[in-house]
């Protein structure tokens, strides 16, 4: 069903998956919620060396802002901003730039403010771990007591807003989509079974190599609580992988840690134990929803969905002990608590009635 409106949105997403490149995943996401809403525009920040240009796909539009520097990105959005036709609603990606920018030219042109909050901005943690942070954090709160209308994606975050900030605007619980169904299906893949087949017991950690993923927690608790038999595999990559691998031959486990890099996460949940979630703060949580669908336990920090979904949760201190209780007492396998979305369509006509209703 069109719905007959004409939405703009804001963002950020440079990343090579990400909307300024056609075919990527969420390129084709957008698609998707141009069909649906009937007029999509989405002005994407961008620097020049990205190379992006404009796509006009039919009810989707995408424009590059193509900035010299970042400290341009806001200017540079409003210029294209008014050169577009009036939306019925703006969108912002988040609460931070894209955020205080969609508020700029929704009050310049009088339309309602949407906002989309993946990240759980409120954590200590999140402030913590840079002077940007701080600032984000206080930009946060701008933009949302000013908003019409906000999608977070976790009952966590819902509850943190409205005891923390005093909005105006209803707030909207809509977690990430997942291709569960694709989970679910994944089977055991020969070649990673065969490669770990000496190890009775397998860790696993699907996470960016970063600060804030706190995957040092994980090599450090695998090291004190697991048997000679087991072995912690490491899914992803980032700017701390060097710094890692070196923890790992500090501690003496190099031997049974291993560094897969980028991969297809999907590949490596048949053959996981268990997965851990160590990070300092999460938004969601996809990689605990996808192991949980998947039948595997999860042991996390209280981040996210860890609580909601049905993950073991255990707090950086406790994250060893914890870890020492699953070898001994398990539980060997789980299930997923909560799910609200039946398939992609589901998933998409309510991400696109939440937006309709700020308009509404």
């Amino acid at each position: 069903m069109n719905l007959g409106i004409r939405v703009l949105q804001i963002s950020a997403d440079r990343s090579a998956r990400g909307i300024l490149y056609p075919n990527s995943p969420a390129f084709k996401r957008q698609e998707a919620y141009a069909k649906q809403f009937g007029n999509l525009d989405i002005i994407g920040f961008s620097r020049r060396s990205d190379g992006t240009a404009e796509i006009d796909a039919g009810a989707l539009r995408i424009y590059p802002t193509n900035s010299r520097s970042p400290l341009l990105y806001g200017i540079d959005s409003i210029r294209i901003a008014r050169k577009l036709p009036r939306p019925y609603v703006i969108s912002a990606q988040d609460p931070f730039e894209t955020g205080l920018v969609a508020w700029w030219i929704a009050r310049k042109l009088k339309v309602p403010l949407h906002v989309q909050v993946h990240t759980d901005f409120l954590s200590p943690e999140y402030a913590k771990h840079s002077l940007l942070n701080r600032l984000r954090v206080l930009i946060a709160g701008f933009v949302l007591r000013r908003a019409t209308r906000a999608r977070v994606v976790s009952e966590r975050l819902q509850i943190g807003l409205t005891m923390r900030l005093n909005l105006i605007g209803s707030i909207t619980i809509l977690p990430i989509f997942a291709d569960l169904d694709g989970v679910r299906a994944a089977r055991e893949n020969s070649v990673l079974a065969a490669r770990f087949s000496q190890f009775e017991t397998k860790l696993l950690v699907v996470s960016r190599l970063e600060p804030e993923k706190n995957v040092a927690l994980a090599i450090r608790a695998f090291q004190e609580a697991s048997p000679l038999g087991s072995c912690l595999i490491i899914v992803g990559n980032g700017s701390q992988r060097k710094a890692l691998q070196g923890l790992a031959e500090d501690l003496g486990v190099s031997k049974r840690v291993f560094f897969e890099g980028e991969q297809d996460a999907a590949l490596y949940y048949p053959l996981a134990d268990l997965v851990l979630v160590p990070s300092k703060y999460e938004g969601y949580g996809l990689v605990i929803i996808e192991t949980l669908a998947a039948g595997k336990p999860v042991l996390s920090t209280d981040v996210g969905v860890a609580r909601e979904a049905g993950a073991i949760v255990a707090d950086p201190e406790h994250f060893v002990a914890a870890l020492v209780d699953w070898f001994k007492n398990g539980p060997r396998a789980a299930s997923l608590k909560e799910y609200p979305y039946k398939n992609f369509a589901d998933y998409v006509r309510a991400y696109c009635d939440d937006i309709a209703a700020t308009y509404r």
